[in-house]
């Protein structure tokens, strides 16, 4: 058998809010790798580790988890009013495939640095000492996403005081604003509410009928009761993860919601989609112990959400995930909104395993249709390594 050599391919691992994932430079990767297609596909696969059938991805950068299953492409943007184009590609862990159907909010705090660092940003656009605002286009969904960035000394400021809940240690806070949310999937006609609904009776065999609100913000979100499907909403991984008739009902309404959405064509095909849409059920506030032994009290949020991700229970939020939570909550008579209490609200701040997150949305209506400008965030991000990447050859 030929042995092949590994080919080395320069790459940054940074961490992004509650995730990480492996940075490339689109100028850095293999010539084969720099269009989207199967060359592409396979490299990132290699590199995180998969397919892997053992669901542990030794042999990679990945760390088994939807979290930590995750690659970015970063390149200068050839779009008016932006500084580069940011593509993200879910890995599945133990399946042969890249989903590109969606965005990562949480790495979305990592891609400013990244390409400060990487010089993919304007020198002159860059303060020596302050904040430096990072134009980014999120080409996954066709969104802007506008980074804020602190500099010190002419470079990113990756430590302080911000603490992040499900993120171990503080670090530099970095404001993130997801400009006009509203997804614009294919089959789903760009509508923030693909149905026409704030809520809709999902029918889902085996389950029963669910009050569904079907948002596209950020990421296509599926939210129902908690209680509807025999949660209080203070549930944390353990309690869902190690269910297989817990992941496999969720697995269930994420499909039927994915169909009623138009997201799919047929049932079968969520199979190859798995990072969208997402399923989350929520709850009105209650007391909790978090997954860090920290206490969460009903007085601390507004309400309680819990969501999935990859198959899981997430460990605390995805990103885009609480840009539908906030977007959903600041529209009137949508279940995210009456479980924080109702009415009009700019933000909100819920609780998840992991803690707390608070995210603000400016809604308006206009001509009877609900709009939300740009939903705000705060996440912090590092780099944890940087050099090169090794993969075998071919």
């Amino acid at each position: 058998m030929a042995q092949l050599p590994q080919i080395r391919v320069p790459a940054t691992y940074l961490r992004g809010g509650t995730s990480k994932g492996v940075f490339f430079r689109l100028e850095d990767l293999p010539e084969l790798a720099r269009m989207p297609g199967p060359a592409r596909d396979a490299l990132l696969q290699r590199v995180i580790g998969s397919p892997d059938p053992y669901g542990k991805q030794i042999d990679g950068m990945g760390g088994a988890t939807s979290s930590t299953s995750k690659t970015v492409i970063v390149s200068r943007s050839s779009r008016p009013d932006h500084d580069v184009d940011y593509l993200f590609g879910q890995v599945a862990i133990d399946q042969a495939f890249v989903d590109w159907s969606g965005n990562c909010g949480n790495l979305s705090a990592a891609v400013g640095p990244f390409a400060i660092a990487g010089g993919l940003i304007d020198p002159a656009r860059l303060p020596r000492d302050g904040i430096a605002t990072v134009r980014i286009w999120q080409a996954n969904i066709g969104k802007t996403i506008i980074a804020h960035v602190p500099m010190t000394g002419g470079a990113v400021q990756e430590t302080g005081d911000f603490e992040l809940d499900g993120v171990t240690f503080p670090a530099a806070e970095v404001q993130l604003e997801f400009m006009d949310p509203a997804a614009e999937e294919e089959g789903a006609g760009g509508a923030m509410f693909p149905t026409g609904n704030l809520v809709d009776d999902l029918e889902v065999p085996g389950v029963g009928t669910l009050k569904a609100t079907m948002i596209n913000a950020g990421i296509p979100t599926i939210f129902v009761e908690a209680s509807a499907i025999g949660y209080t909403g203070t549930e944390l991984q353990d309690a869902i993860n190690s269910d297989a008739k817990a992941l496999a009902m969720l697995e269930t309404i994420r499909a039927h919601g994915a169909l009623r959405m138009g997201l799919i064509g047929s049932l079968d095909e969520i199979a190859t989609r798995q990072h969208t849409p997402k399923v989350a059920f929520v709850a009105r506030p209650a007391d909790y112990v978090a997954s860090s032994g920290k206490p969460v009290t009903a007085g601390d949020v507004d309400l309680l959400v819990r969501a999935m991700s990859m198959g899981k229970l997430h460990h605390a939020m995805m990103g885009t995930a609480a840009v539908a939570i906030g977007t959903a909550a600041a529209i009137p008579g949508t279940l995210v909104n009456m479980a924080a209490g109702g009415g009009e609200r700019q933000a909100v701040c819920f609780g998840h395993p992991s803690g707390t997150l608070r995210v603000g949305a400016e809604a308006a209506l206009v001509d009877g249709t609900w709009t939300v400008t740009k939903a705000i965030m705060s996440r912090s991000a590092r780099v944890l390594m940087e050099g090169w990447v090794r993969v075998p050859a071919g």
